[in-house]
């Protein structure tokens, strides 16, 4: 790229817009300004120099405030997508099957497309971790294509500039001055307003807050900060959040958790007593009936041992006994165990009797397991129960066979094959709750229910998450960021002695030009310089007395 030479001799880069030595306005457009476009001291930027190679067009497509800002629409509007149904996190089911089954039934058809579209799991899902991962890159070289040369133009500003800079600013003055030794009171009264001042060869600059020019790009730091904590949770390992039914006397490996697993005790709930409760909680129990005042399940940590082999659970090494209680976890390697829901009383065993129909003989009693059934009950004297289906969640026939919804044991129902020494090929019979078909014809023996064992279920939350402090010092740095560009204004003064003995003043902020009036005020009346004044108010009273005048 050929570079631009200044009439003061200074090479400029191309695309330069303001000289970087003396200010001149080096491109058509920057000559037919009346105000000069400070906001990068009119440096060239990269994005609007090279176009050339595919590195200059990507460069240029991540630099572009448009697409950055059309990025965090989509952002937006696919979080919001996100929460049209609940996350897969919150679905109650395990299996792919059962979720995908989940969606369907409870929100029809538009719940099964929500599902394959990949949505029931946005935040997770590659495409939304792709659009962060592309703010990120629009946000470092964005940051990168304006910080770069306005870092440069700022560090290698003249104290002197050419005439048509300083009459390009928006406070503008020149004039005489008859006051001794102008520019050595105009000096003490800048420092008095804590001003470092640059003085050499008749000319002055004067500057203040220079730091407040970086605030949005440390903004832009503390994003990138975040949005990098937000990519890493989807590795492993980084982050953890899954959910851990449990029931009583049950021993589970622990998702996520790799060697620890988990024993539920006991599942305590504890509710408010009526005639102890306060005036609150006495209306609250008359409106709801029960509240709980507790609920907590005792459990015991294990580990397996480091010489245990892959899927071998015995001899599991106890770590410690915790009763987990909401908003009490249990903590263990960096993991939170937390106590989020339950369910009381779901069916555990039940108890049958094979019975002689006729005489009401009982030939024998049997208790079914419903989390793992046996598949053949062996009662003595020839006689014997065989499971030939176990349909925990039965909701129906459907073309003549048996149907569950899910694999709880919600309403359970089997499919027996019953043998007796009276009967040696067999009678078959299903057997659910206040239901019983024979569907080869009529029986001589019955399977009779008896009761049933229950037990809690406790729904726990495992997480575990190493990128909090990353997006907390990604939050931190960000707030740095808007306090610094927010309060606080980058400003300059410039006061040149010309030949003919005049002096120019010129000011510039890049916010809260009141403030900067004031203080030029101060140093116009302490130094006795010329008036200044404001070219932008007085173009738009031009414009103003125009449009009156065609009017």
């Amino acid at each position: 790229m050929n570079n631009i030479i200044c009439a003061c001799g200074h090479e400029n880069p191309e695309g330069t817009v303001l000289c970087g030595n003396c200010g001149r306005p080096l491109t058509k457009e920057a000559k037919d300004l009346k105000l000069a476009d400070m906001r990068y001291e009119g440096s060239a930027r990269r994005s609007q120099t090279y176009n050339k190679s595919i590195i200059d067009k990507i460069w240029n497509f991540f630099s572009s405030v448009k697409i950055g800002v059309t990025i965090i629409i989509m952002i937006l509007v696919a979080a919001a997508i996100g929460t049209i149904l609940p996350q897969v996190l919150y679905v109650p089911a395990s299996t792919e099957a059962d979720i995908a089954a989940y969606y369907e039934r409870v929100y029809g058809t538009f719940g099964k497309i929500y599902y394959e579209l990949g949505l029931s799991d946005l935040y997770g899902s590659w495409w939304f971790q792709t659009l962060i991962g592309m703010l990120g890159i629009s946000l470092i070289v964005a940051s990168l294509d304006r910080f770069i040369p306005l870092y440069n133009s700022l560090k290698k500003q003249r104290t002197r500039r050419h005439e048509s800079f300083m009459k390009r600013q928006r406070l503008f003055a020149l004039g005489e001055s008859v006051a001794q030794e102008t520019l050595t009171k105009s000096e003490a009264k800048l420092k008095e307003l804590r001003y470092d001042v640059k003085r050499e060869d008749g000319a002055l600059l004067a500057e203040k807050g220079r730091f407040s020019r970086w605030g949005p790009y440390v903004n832009h730091v503390g994003l990138i900060i975040f949005l990098f904590g937000v990519m890493l949770r989807a590795l492993p390992g980084f982050y953890v959040d899954e959910t851990m039914w449990i029931r009583e006397g049950e021993t589970r490996a622990i998702p996520e958790a790799p060697g620890y697993y988990l024993e539920s005790k006991d599942f305590i709930l504890e509710t408010y007593d009526k005639e102890q409760a306060d005036e609150v909680f006495g209306d609250a129990i008359e409106r709801v009936g029960t509240i709980a005042s507790n609920y907590q399940t005792d459990v015991v940590l294990y580990k397996k041992p480091e010489s245990a082999l892959p899927g071998q659970t015995e001899n599991l090494e106890e770590v410690k006994k915790e009763s987990i209680q909401v908003n009490k976890p249990l903590k263990f390697d960096g993991f939170a165990v937390y106590q989020m829901d339950f369910r009381l009383d779901e069916l555990k065993t039940m108890h049958f009797v094979l019975s002689n129909k006729a005489t009401g003989e009982s030939l024998g009693d049997l208790a079914i397991d419903l989390v793992n059934p046996e598949t053949t009950y062996d009662l003595g004297n020839g006689s014997s129960v065989k499971l030939l289906g176990y349909y925990p969640d039965f909701s129906g026939f459907e073309n003549g066979e048996p149907q569950t919804k899910s694999p709880v044991p919600n309403n359970p129902a089997f499919l027996v094959r019953m043998t007796t020494p009276e009967t040696p090929k067999g009678e078959t019979s299903f057997v659910a709750i206040k239901q019983t078909v024979e569907p080869l014809g009529e029986n001589a023996y019955k399977l009779e229910f008896q009761n049933v064992d229950t037990r809690d279920v406790s729904g726990l939350t495992i997480r575990k998450d190493k990128t909090l402090w990353i997006l907390a010092l990604g939050g931190l740095i960000f707030m740095i960021g808007v306090a610094q560009g927010s309060y606080f204004n980058h400003r300059r003064i410039w006061i040149h002695e010309t030949k003919d003995g005049q002096f120019a003043v010129a000011a510039h902020t890049n916010k809260n030009w009141f403030a900067i009036k004031k203080e030029l005020d101060q140093v116009t009346e302490a130094a006795q310089l010329p008036l200044y004044k404001d070219q932008q108010d007085s173009e738009s009273q031009e414009l103003k007395k125009d449009g009156e005048k065609s009017s």
